[in-house]
């Protein structure tokens, strides 16, 4: 029997970060154990985490807090500043608005801290597990620069685009995944429970049967007797697959890789990680921060391994004089095109303007790719549960047929 997967709890946790300052926060997970893997994989090292208590009367409301919390936030705090609203009056207000109580106990934590005389940036970092790293640099260059309030504007627009394209992602992963989990489910539905009752029909016949209806019949018994082996299976090949990718660099360097060259996919996979870094580049050189930190950042955000060593290697290149162009050119990944425009930004001492542009090129291209391939995926998928199901049905009536032919 399958074992029902744990329910996820809120723990409250105390740790220091990767520069050994304390820093606490909330974060959803099955156990103490799983929750102080994840920190530690944020950078995080845990000294307290504990249950976070539950209200007396039950609810609560949401506390998870999501990407899109994050980028709402950026986007409400952004408007706030431009229109001349205190920092601690705009956190006052956002949080006292928030549906979401943990995002809401999160904004009262950083304006707690920044009354007591932290800066929005020391404040943001004592909560790495929603405020990335690249969050940080950034807030930290508006506030040397004097311009925070143009900083979280771009900060917020960085966010959208961001989440934007990874939702694109998601949709052309996740749709075809989910039709073909139904069709598996449909099919042994019909194998366990429909075709038994055609083959005691067919054991009155006295006749042999088609050997298409054989195979389908021999199929339903193994299903019949080894279900639980086929889902037993299934659910370890996932699981291994889940914790090698949490902790194995090795498998996430040949999934990434395999992924990059599948077909279709891949290139949308590509042009995303492309779209990605053009994003978070142009972002970083707004703000002005140094080249080689803001190459650091971008490889965080790339969200593929390959893209990831490469904009490292990028960096190792930049920081002893390469032009950056020419570090792209080596990395033999971005297309001539994204190359010759970072090349003209650089000569124009306009790069991050370049590179917005090439952004916001590849996230059209994202777009489009992804709406072409769920228009090309729906007749596919149509001729495909065709082939499966009808396939079953037909391998069932077959000797009804036949019978009706030597009757006739």
């Amino acid at each position: 029997m399958a074992t029902k997967a744990a329910k996820k709890e809120t723990f409250i946790w105390e740790g220091k970060d990767s520069k050994g300052q304390k820093t606490q926060g909330e974060t959803m997970g099955a156990s103490v154990a799983l929750v102080k893997a994840d920190l530690r994989r944020q950078g995080v090292n845990p000294t307290k985490v504990r249950k976070k208590p539950k209200p007396l009367f039950g609810g609560g409301g949401k506390t998870k807090i999501t990407p899109s919390d994050i980028s709402i936030f950026a986007r409400q705090l952004a408007t706030m500043m431009d229109s001349g609203v205190p920092l601690v009056q705009s956190f006052e207000i956002i949080g006292k608005g928030h549906e979401n109580q943990g995002m809401s106990n999160l904004l009262n934590a950083v304006k707690n801290d920044i009354e007591g005389g932290t800066t929005l940036s020391e404040a943001l970092a004592k909560h790495p597990l929603q405020f990335d790293e690249l969050f940080c640099n950034l807030v930290q260059a508006g506030e040397h620069a004097g311009i925070l309030d143009s900083i979280l504007d771009k900060i917020a627009t960085y966010k959208e685009k961001t989440e934007a394209i990874k939702g694109k992602i998601k949709k052309a992963m996740t749709y075809p995944m989910a039709i073909m989990v139904v069709a598996f489910i449909i099919t042994v539905i019909l194998l366990i429970f429909v075709i038994p009752q055609f083959e005691q029909l067919f054991s009155g016949f006295g006749a042999d049967l088609p050997a298409m209806t054989k195979f389908v019949v021999k199929m339903s018994e193994w299903m019949q007797a080894y279900w639980w082996a086929l889902f037993a299976g299934i659910g370890i090949v996932v699981k291994t697959g889940l914790e090698a990718k949490k902790r194995s660099k090795a498998f996430n360097i040949f999934l990434d890789k395999y992924l990059l060259k599948a077909p279709v996919i891949g290139s949308i996979l590509h042009k995303a990680a492309i779209a990605r870094y053009a994003r978070t580049l142009s972002t970083m050189f707004a703000a002005g921060v140094p080249l080689v930190e803001a190459m650091d950042s971008v490889s965080g955000a790339v969200g593929n391994v390959v893209y990831k060593e490469a904009v490292l290697k990028m960096r190792d290149e930049v920081s002893t004089g390469t032009q950056i162009n020419t570090a792209m050119k080596q990395a033999k990944l971005f297309p001539h095109m994204v190359v010759q425009m970072t090349a003209i930004g650089e000569e124009a001492g306009s790069v991050d303007t370049m590179l917005s542009k090439v952004a916001d090129f590849y996230e059209a291209e994202v777009d489009d790719a992804v709406d072409n391939l769920t228009a090309l995926l729906e007749p596919m998928i149509m001729a495909f549960l065709g082939v499966v199901i009808g396939g079953l049905v037909i391998a069932m009536y077959l000797p009804i047929f036949q019978m009706g032919k030597v009757v006739s």
